[in-house]
């Protein structure tokens, strides 16, 4: 009984699932467009206070503001009187558009050596460390890796007549 209620059940669901689906356009809003429309907009947020640059006053395309120069933080005066001494700026300077970059906190640049020199010195460690390996494979011995030999194969260490038992001189070679 209630499975055949289940069964006729189903086909109802489904159409009253139909029947309530939302329509293929999103609405990205429900207030009206008096309330949001490009005109309210318009009104609310006047372009006129935005400067309209063209392409040879703004060569940058970054609405005119100014780029201060592009130095990085880490090369500023760390002894000079900061007002924010920790990211080395002071108070309304403008900060530069790439300031990830610039900031303190980026990686750090090492110039304390050129890249040539840099590529000599690792050349050398290389050179010297593989000369070491060399050297001691040449005048290290070799370890003979021989089985060992023990008188009467130790046959009752390990365990009387009927163990495996170890090598005995006179055994052939490996």
């Amino acid at each position: 009984m209630l499975s055949s209620r289940i069964v006729r059940a189903a086909p109802l669901r489904t159409a009253a699932l139909a029947v309530r689906r939302l329509p293929l356009i999103q609405t990205r809003t429900f207030l009206p467009e008096s309330m949001v429309g490009r005109a309210k907009l318009d009104e609310k947020y006047p372009d006129s206070d935005y400067p309209k640059l063209t392409a040879a006053e703004d060569p940058e395309m970054n609405g005119g503001y100014i780029n201060p120069p592009r130095v990085k933080r880490q090369f500023r005066d760390p002894h000079a009187d900061w007002w924010d001494k920790q990211e080395r700026r002071n108070l309304g300077e403008p900060v530069h558009e790439d300031n990830d970059i610039l900031g303190i906190f980026s990686t750090y640049e090492y110039t304390w050596i050129s890249p040539g020199k840099g590529l000599a010195q690792i050349g050398a460690f290389i050179v010297v460390f593989l000369g070491v390996v060399f050297t001691v494979k040449q005048v290290y011995p070799d370890r003979v890796s021989y089985p060992r030999e023990f008188e009467g194969g130790l046959v009752r260490e390990l365990g009387g007549e009927g163990a495996i038992r170890a090598r005995v001189e006179g055994d052939e070679d490996p």
